[in-house]
């Protein structure tokens, strides 16, 4: 096949949920229906069950949540499927949106018990932003839920989108029994296997069918005989154009624990999602037939294999065709790079990738010179601006205590502060060189710490600072001019991984003295050629 009929095939997409809806077990039976594993693991699995495929992190088996954006890639009903599995636990977001400008569509799970959640909320906002398609899995059914139209109200009237039941509940909680399917007009019911080690059997048949009659008695037969006819009359028509273009969200209830509803999510969500779609550089559109090799760096993960200590960059192919031993243009640096040691990722799992097309993540292992956004293309003028950047609202001290390991600290540190998630300033002029560290949210910070010790064997301790605020100088200006003396109390003149030099204050009245007495340097709350980036966006 050629370009355009590969990437055709390819369904590239991300999994998004408040913490504890569910994401991480949906992604895993998604891997069973795909064959790529071939026993579900649980998040919360005992020492004697298997564990989550896409939680390969020790720290996340341990505390039973996902930390780091996993790359999962299978083979399904003739789809070569990239799945991204995203943390989300709130301190972990800038991780996971930036995984969503690598996606072509996302499915967004909700616990039916307890409807959208603050989360919830954020991701759908930046999903709306970027205009990606958005598929709704309604979660735990085999549990006592809300009630469903209540969950479709509020889907819509909090996030403003219209909502489109594919399927429908007979039942919740303990008199869950299976699902009708509004398009093909079949139920489904559903029989849990021994365990839940297996697919759950699928019989078929029609809502008047004795089978169904038999399943559900008759206040709860007549009771989901009239919601349908309500969603069939007052409800719209299904729209995939509207799918598409991020007006309806297409809505599947189900069960990932028990399997219920998974295949028709899955199934449901091949029909109607697009494959990949041409990406802006400089203002063109790059097509995904172009000729021409392109992709950009949307995530970097240190210490994936600790007997290596190696490094991942993760690119997301954006155009043309992929092969191990090319050679490409660096666009951020004018160098032309040789990109071998390509992997395909599952998991932690790797194997060596030869080609790959438009929609597909392709690891490269211990090429320094790329970083987070960085553009790799053959025709040098392709250029990508994908990457959002966020101000940090958290400071932590990273001390080394014990000094006969600096040279594993240091290495540490480095590579971890290269997968952009958690920040690193070093204060100019200071009598010892403690980096300061600064991240979106405070549970960074202990999983760097964490890491540090289990994957680097480096002690490290982390103090409590003052500070509340960074802010990045203006190139144009004359730091040389800043002086202790022009600084307010408690605020330091620092220098950012870049060499770009950043204020930290120690809060909102001294970031306003210094802007008052101060109007002729210019601060920003991100490093200024990403600031301009985003205003251009």
């Amino acid at each position: 096949m050629g370009i355009r009929e590969e990437t055709e095939r390819r369904r590239t997409f991300a999994i998004i949920s408040h913490p504890d809806a569910g994401k991480t077990t949906l992604t895993e039976k998604f891997l069973l229906y795909g064959g790529a594993v071939q026993l579900a693991g649980s998040v919360t699995a005992r020492k004697n069950q298997r564990q989550s495929t896409s939680d390969w992190m020790e720290l996340e088996r341990k505390r039973g949540i996902s930390i780091s954006s996993t790359v999962l890639q299978f083979e399904y009903n003739g789809y070569r499927i990239n799945l991204l599995d995203t943390p989300g636990h709130q301190d972990f977001s800038e991780d996971t949106y930036r995984v969503l400008t690598a996606v072509d569509a996302v499915v967004m799970v909700i616990d039916a018990a307890k409807g959208i959640e603050t989360q919830t909320r954020k991701l759908f906002e930046v999903c709306r932003r970027r205009r990606i398609p958005i598929f709704t899995f309604m979660n735990k059914l085999d549990r006592p839920t809300r009630d469903p139209l209540e969950l479709l109200d509020e889907l819509e009237h909090v996030l403003g989108i219209g909502a489109f039941p594919m399927n429908w509940p007979l039942g919740t909680g303990f008199n869950f029994r299976g699902l009708f399917d509004r398009l093909a007009r079949q139920v489904h019911l559903f029989e849990l296997g021994a365990g839940g080690a297996y697919r759950a059997p699928v019989e078929i048949a029609t809502l008047d069918d004795p089978l169904v009659r038999e399943r559900l008695d008759e206040g709860a037969h007549r009771r989901v005989s009239e919601e349908l006819e309500m969603l069939d009359l007052a409800g719209s028509a299904f729209h995939a154009a509207d799918v598409l273009a991020g007006k309806t969200t297409p809505v599947f209830f189900g069960s990932a624990r028990n399997y219920f509803g998974v295949q028709l999510l899955l199934d449901g969500f091949l029909d109607h999602a697009e494959p990949p779609r041409p990406r802006p550089s400089r203002g063109a559109m790059v097509p995904v037939d172009s000729a021409g090799f392109s992709g950009f760096i949307f995530k970097i993960q240190a210490n994936m294999d600790p007997r290596h200590r190696d490094r991942v960059a993760f690119l997301r192919v954006c155009s043309g065709k992929f092969t191990r031993d090319m050679t490409a243009t660096h666009a951020q640096s004018g160098k032309s790079v040789r990109l071998s040691n390509a992997s395909k990722l599952f998991g932690r799992d790797r194997e060596t990738v030869d080609e790959a097309y438009p929609g597909d993540i392709v690891g490269f292992v211990g090429q320094s010179l790329l970083g987070i956004g960085d553009t790799l293309a053959e025709d040098p003028a392709v250029l990508y601006n994908e990457i959002p950047r966020f101000p940090p609202e958290c400071f932590a001290i990273l001390n080394n205590p014990n000094p006969s390991k600096f040279k594993r600290f240091r290495e540490g540190l480095e590579q971890l502060l290269q997968e952009g998630v958690v920040q690193g300033f070093r204060v100019r002029n200071a009598s010892q060189q403690v980096p300061i560290l600064a991240a979106v949210g405070p549970l960074q910070f202990e999983v760097f710490q964490y890491r540090l010790e289990s994957e680097y064997g480096a002690e490290a301790r982390l103090d409590p600072t003052e500070l509340k605020f960074a802010r990045w100088i203006h190139p144009s200006a004359d730091t040389s001019l800043l002086t202790p003396g022009t600084l307010p109390t408690g605020a330091l003149l620092a220098d950012d991984s870049r060499g770009q030099g950043v204020i930290l204050f120690p809060g909102e009245w001294a970031l306003s003295y210094f802007t008052d007495k101060h109007p002729e340097v210019l601060l920003g709350e991100l490093p200024f050629d990403n600031a301009a980036a985003e205003a251009r966006r």
